[in-house]
C-alpha cells in the first residue's frame, strides 16, 4: 500500500482511541471530579492529552489578528481577501486608520514560503509589521485541496503569480520574502527590470533565503546534493488519496516535510513535549498554553504540488541555477544584474540551520547594477531560522530595521517616478 494511503488509513483507524482519550482527559480534568485534584488524576489527564495531540491532524490555523498599535493607539484590523487564484489567496489586513494617516501608509507584501507550513506561521511577522505598514500576505493553498482539473503548479507558475501581484499594486509595494520565496522574488523582479516594466516594487527584503546554497551548506542542502532529481521523484512524490478534493494529484506530502524538520531537532522537540507534560501535571496553564500554541502552528502542514517541489529542488538546491547564471523562467534567462531600481535588503540569522549564513547575502553579489545606496544587509546574532522572522528579537531588532529600510526607499520605484514624469508633462 502506498505510504500516503497508509498514513490516512492509520489516522482513521486510531480515531476511536483518540476520541476515548480526549473524553478521559475531559473527565479527569473536570473541577467536580475529585481525581482532578490529585497527582494521579492530573498525570493521567496529561497523558491522555499528549496522546490525543500526538495522533491528531492539525487543521490550518487562523491569523486571528484583530487589533494593532499605531502611534500608541489601538486600531481594529480586518482580514480581507484581495485577490484569489486556485493555488494562492492574497490576504489584506486592513487597519481602520484615520483618514489623515492613510496618505503616508506604505504597502507591504509578505511572500510566505511554500515549504510545508501554512502562511499563518508568519502571524508574528504580520503582527510586527502592521503598526507601520499596510500589510498583505500570500496564503498558498494546500495542494491536496486543489482538484486536478485546475492543473499543476510549478516554480514558473509561482513566479507568474508574483508578477501578477506586483502588477496588481502598479509598483506601489514593498516585498518581504521569508525563506523559500527569496529566489522567485529575486527572479520576478529581475524579469520585470529586464523588460523595463515600471511596476517594479520599491524594495525587496529577503530573509533567511536559499539564494546560493553552496555557501555554508546546511544538513538540508547536503541532502539535496547527495541525490538526483529522479531520486526525489521516486521516493517522496505521492498521489493524494480519496476523499481529499485533490485526489490523484501528485504532491510532496506535508507529513514528510514535517518529519524531516522534526528529526533535525528531535531532542529539542522531545524536551519541549516533556516540558508540556510537566506543565499539565503541575497545572501551569500559561506555560502549557504557550507550548500548545507553538505546536498547533508547527504541526499544521500542507502538501506541495509535485511540479513545484521538484523544480524548486532541482533549480535551487541541486543545480544552483540562479547564482550560476543558468536560471530561466519559461525559457527566458533570469539575470539579477538587470535590477537597478528595486532596493535590496537581506536578513540572516547567526544560528540558522535551514539557510546558512551567507546564502541570502549572496543576492547582493548577483545584483551588480544596483547602487550601493539601495542595499542593506543585517545579521541577527543569537537566532536560528525561526527567529529571523518571529519572536522577541525579530520584533525588537529586525522588524524596525526593515521598516526603516522600507520607508527610506518609499517612492524610489519606477512607478512613482513614471507618475511624476507624467504629471510634469501634463
Amino acid at each position: 500500500m502506498p505510504l500516503y494511503q497508509l498514513f490516512e488509513l492509520n489516522h482513521a483507524a486510531i480515531m476511536p482511541a483518540r476520541v476515548l482519550s480526549d473524553a478521559a482527559r475531559l473527565a479527569l480534568s473536570h473541577p467536580l471530579n475529585p481525581l482532578a485534584h490529585t497527582p494521579m488524576g492530573r498525570s493521567v489527564a496529561a497523558a491522555c492529552e499528549m496522546f490525543e495531540r500526538a495522533t491528531r491532524r492539525y487543521a490550518k490555523p487562523s491569523f486571528a489578528i484583530t487589533h494593532t498599535q499605531v502611534e500608541g493607539h489601538s486600531v481594529p484590523v480586518h482580514e480581507e481577501v484581495a485577490w484569489r487564484k486556485p493555488f494562492c489567496t492574497l490576504r489584506h489586513f486592513r487597519r481602520e486608520l484615520p483618514r489623515d494617516n492613510r496618505g503616508n501608509d506604505t504597502k507591504l507584501l509578505i511572500v510566505a514560503p511554500l515549504s510545508g507550513h501554512y502562511a499563518t506561521l508568519l502571524r508574528g511577522t504580520v503582527a510586527a509589521m502592521l503598526p507601520r505598514h499596510d500589510v498583505y500576505i500570500t496564503d498558498w493553498t494546500d495542494a491536496r485541496m486543489v482538484p486536478v482539473m485546475q492543473g499543476t503548479f510549478d516554480l514558473d507558475d509561482y513566479i507568474d503569480t508574483l508578477l501578477a501581484l506586483f502588477a496588481l499594486f502598479k509598483g506601489d509595494i514593498h516585498v518581504l520574502a521569508v525563506c523559500q520565496p527569496s529566489v522567485p522574488v529575486l527572479a520576478a523582479v529581475a524579469l520585470m527590470e529586464a523588460d523595463g516594466n515600471r511596476h517594479t516594487p520599491h524594495s525587496m527584503t529577503l530573509m533567511g533565503g536559499p539564494v546560493d546554497t553552496r555557501i555554508n551548506p546546511t544538513q538540508i542542502n547536503a541532502l539535496a546534493g547527495q541525490h538526483s532529481i529522479d531520486w526525489f521523484a521516486r521516493h517522496v512524490i505521492m498521489q493524494v488519496p480519496w476523499p481529499h478534493p485533490g485526489v490523484c494529484r501528485a504532491v510532496y506530502p506535508g507529513f514528510l516535510q514535517l518529519g524531516g524538520f522534526m528529526t533535525m531537532n528531535l531532542d529539542r522537540h522531545m524536551g519541549a513535549h516533556k516540558e508540556l507534560f510537566r506543565h499539565l501535571v503541575e497545572g501551569d496553564g500559561e506555560s502549557a498554553d504557550k507550548q500548545r500554541g507553538f505546536y498547533d502552528e508547527y504541526l499544521a502542514v500542507m502538501d506541495m504540488d509535485a511540479a513545484f517541489y521538484l523544480q524548486t529542488v532541482d533549480t535551487v538546491f541541486i543545480r544552483h541555477a540562479l547564482p550560476r547564471g543558468e536560471m530561466t523562467h519559461r525559457g527566458r534567462p533570469v539575470d539579477p544584474s538587470k535590477i537597478k531600481h528595486t532596493a535590496l535588503m537581506t536578513v540572516e540569522g547567526e544560528k540558522d540551520d535551514i539557510s546558512g549564513v551567507g546564502q541570502t547575502e549572496a543576492a547582493h553579489a548577483l545584483c551588480t547594477s544596483l547602487p550601493q545606496a539601495k542595499r542593506a544587509h543585517y545579521l541577527q546574532k543569537g537566532v536560528g531560522h525561526y527567529g529571523v522572522f518571529n519572536g522577541s528579537r525579530f520584533r525588537a531588532e529586525i522588524a524596525p530595521r526593515i521598516s526603516d529600510f522600507i520607508e527610506t526607499h518609499q517612492g524610489g520605484g519606477n512607478a512613482i517616478k513614471a507618475a511624476k514624469r507624467e504629471a510634469a508633462s501634463a
